[in-house]
């Protein structure tokens, strides 16, 4: 699909709904992975309602911090809380939608995809085991494609990161050593690279420096025309990220049994999925001091999970959720309440 929101499109659309914000508009922050997604729901929405989203792209972790301390009306983390978190922080999240990340690269005369790499030789990279990108483990799966003589330029999230999360969680999953010497997280301690803020960051990064490697989210990707990784999935296949890939593996997600939502969407099987799947989520106080603002929240995600914001979604690259994870979500959120203790539906 073709991606409708350009670079100057949404930044024009987020300082509008910034500086324009009214005592009424909703007030968001996080994750920068829905960003292109929130900020286009925002604009249909407020033309369709009056009312507006101020959505600041600052990471997740920037976005629980915000929800903790009660500064947003909702917090936005592509990295789910655990269960037990959630009750300690007396939080609820719900998923919104689902999409890839993907590995890009700046290597000259190397086409979009024509990089193939395997769940090892990518972790190594970003170990800083490979440094250069002729190096015989990369040429021995892309024989045939001119790799050039250049260093290897590691990029990475600088800030507490979803899209992090997402991306070292898979690679713990992949690689025994990765697992061992960095783990997973929204921050960890990265064994080499440089830091970009946000997936505008290391898009910035990647487009900027030759022999860079990076990762960001697929609408980074394409609206920045950056190329990316052909990698080799759970079941041996090397695939390409789209919609396609991004469904197979969303299928595997098993909702229904996921307590407080927290669902993992990384290797799954399936020789046509995408290795690296992942929702991202919605954070909110299961008690609301603020109803009237509680309402207003919920009424713009029930929008958003209609055909229309279904639409949004899949013209940006995102998978909707299923129909039926969604009457889930809608039920689930009568567990939301004032400080009565009445649902904030009623």
């Amino acid at each position: 699909m073709h991606l409708s929101l350009g670079r100057k499109l949404i930044a024009t659309t987020f300082l509008s709904l910034s500086c324009h914000a009214q005592a009424t508009d909703i007030i968001g922050a996080g994750a920068s992975f829905p960003y292109p997604l929130y900020a286009k729901w925002a604009e249909v929405y407020k033309q369709k309602t009056g009312t507006g989203l101020n959505y600041q792209s600052i990471g997740s972790g920037g976005g629980i911090k915000q929800i903790q301390a009660k500064t947003v009306d909702f917090g936005a983390s592509d990295a789910p809380m655990k269960p037990e978190e959630l009750v300690k922080n007396g939080l609820y999240q719900f998923p919104t939608v689902m999409g890839g990340v993907v590995p890009v690269y700046n290597l000259p005369g190397v086409a979009v995809g024509q990089l193939k790499l395997t769940p090892t030789v990518l972790a190594d990279i970003y170990l800083g085991k490979i440094k250069n990108w002729n190096d015989p483990a990369i040429a021995a799966l892309n024989k045939g494609v001119a790799l050039p003589d250049l260093r290897v330029n590691i990029v990475r999230r600088a800030d507490g990161s979803g899209t992090t999360f997402i991306f070292t969680n898979y690679l713990s999953k992949v690689s025994a050593d990765w697992k061992a010497k960095v783990g997973e997280g929204t921050a960890v301690a990265w064994p080499a690279g440089i830091g970009g803020k946000g997936n505008e960051g290391v898009a910035a990064y990647v487009q900027r420096l030759k022999g860079a490697i990076g990762y960001v989210e697929y609408a980074y990707a394409k609206r920045n025309k950056l190329s990316y990784v052909t990698l080799q999935n759970r079941e041996g296949v090397f695939i390409e990220p789209n919609e396609a890939s991004f469904k197979a593996a969303a299928t595997y997600a098993d909702w229904k049994n996921a307590p407080g939502f927290y669902e993992i969407l990384t290797n799954e099987p399936g020789k046509d999925s995408w290795p690296i799947v992942g929702a991202t989520f919605i954070l909110m106080h299961k008690k609301q001091d603020k109803l009237a603002s509680a309402k207003d929240v919920l009424k713009f995600f029930e929008w958003a999970y209609s055909a229309e914001g279904d639409k949004l979604s899949m013209d940006l690259d995102y998978i909707p959720m299923p129909e039926e994870v969604v009457t889930q979500i809608k039920a689930s959120w009568k567990q939301m309440t004032d400080a009565n203790g009445a649902s904030v539906l009623k």
